[in-house]
């Protein structure tokens, strides 16, 4: 009965953006509903009314009002926006190499963003014309250098550039920052704390001054990906049948990797590292609603969007009054999917 729904549906778009669209407005407003003080949903739509309509007289108590426009609602649209941003990349780093188990945290692309986020902190970095944004600049800057280095090292090792050997090299790569970090870690003194507990990964305690922070360059990543959509579509069939289709491969091949490291490094500045997130959101779109970037990649967003949504507010009530860091819930889902993913690549290419 399931088969037969999700068959029905798969091909009509228009029921597949309602039916993420449902599901990312339920995610947020259940993210705010629950937790210590339950805020009635009734309440939660007045109080967000009134704030961006400017209505000055709500019956609301004022004690959900903080809870909800001061704690709850900037929380989860961080990790909403943290959840698109990682979605939409690894969608795009799937398409790219054409191949489900390419993802910012695979690729090496989200350990070269922390690097870059870790030395900021380590060394206390402030860019002066930038002030604030020095941390995702860095970490975007040194995202886009790794993803760089894994694709020269992994052409060296193998001039074909087959997936498999760019997916090792950023395995590779992502165990080497990792150990780098490690070491940052061990000679650090006073920023221990905060530097472990960011890179496990969480959008608590983070303000509106956050969303400011990851805002732009999520709009900008974003759309370049969402504008190169049919280029994705055309590479999918290979370079040489993209290039007869009139695509420069080359020129966009470097506009989606630097996209992808646009977002992935600004949602590493912001809520630390959260992998399985670019991994898992597009293979399961993908599986449900087809391959077609022009589709695959907005329904991503919203779907990575809602999924971490939901995963931040397992995260802290779980085991409430203790927090968990949202990595490790993702980590617990997409380590068995990415399994999944790869024993069943390799019963494809046995058939073969």
């Amino acid at each position: 009965m399931q088969k037969q729904f999700i068959r029905k549906f798969s091909n009509k778009k228009p029921f597949a953006y309602m039916a993420a669209s449902i599901l990312l407005v339920a995610a947020i407003l259940i993210g705010i509903s629950i937790g210590t003080v339950t805020v009635p949903i009734g309440d939660i739509v007045k109080i967000i009314g009134s704030r961006l309509f400017n209505i000055s007289h709500v019956n609301v108590d004022p004690m959900y009002t903080t809870i909800v426009w001061n704690i709850r609602f900037p929380r989860v649209v961080l990790a909403g926006l943290v959840g698109a941003s990682l979605a939409i990349a690894g969608a795009a780093f799937q398409g790219l190499l054409k191949n489900p188990l390419a993802d910012p945290y695979t690729l090496g692309v989200s350990s070269g963003a922390s690097v870059g986020a870790v030395l900021t902190i380590f060394l206390h970095i402030t860019i002066p014309v930038i002030g604030s944004y020095t941390l995702p600049f860095l970490s975007i800057l040194f995202a886009l250098i790794t993803i760089i280095a894994v694709l020269i090292f992994a052409k060296r090792i193998d001039r074909s550039m087959k997936v498999e050997t760019i997916i090792l090299t950023g395995v590779i790569f992502s165990s080497f920052l990792s150990a780098f970090i490690s070491l940052m870690i061990a000679l650090t003194g006073d920023e221990l704390r905060q530097i472990v507990s960011w890179l496990m990964g969480s959008v608590s305690m983070r303000g509106w001054e956050y969303i400011q922070i990851i805002l732009p360059f999520f709009l900008i990543g974003s759309f370049l990906l969402l504008m190169n959509g049919n280029e994705l579509n055309a590479m999918s069939f290979g370079e040489e049948r993209a290039q007869h289709l009139g695509v420069n491969v080359k020129r966009r091949k470097m506009l989606v990797l630097t996209a992808g490291s646009i977002l992935t490094g600004a949602a590493v500045a912001v809520s630390g590292t959260i992998g399985f997130v670019g991994l898992v959101i597009p293979h399961l779109t993908r599986l449900l609603w087809g391959p077609d970037h022009k589709h695959l990649l907005p329904l991503s967003m919203l779907t990575g969007s809602a999924f971490l949504i939901l995963a931040d507010l397992t995260a802290r009530t779980i085991i409430s009054p203790t927090e968990l860091p949202i990595g490790v819930i993702t980590s617990l889902i997409g380590a068995p999917v990415f399994a999944a993913i790869l024993i069943r690549n390799k019963r494809k290419g046995g058939e073969r």
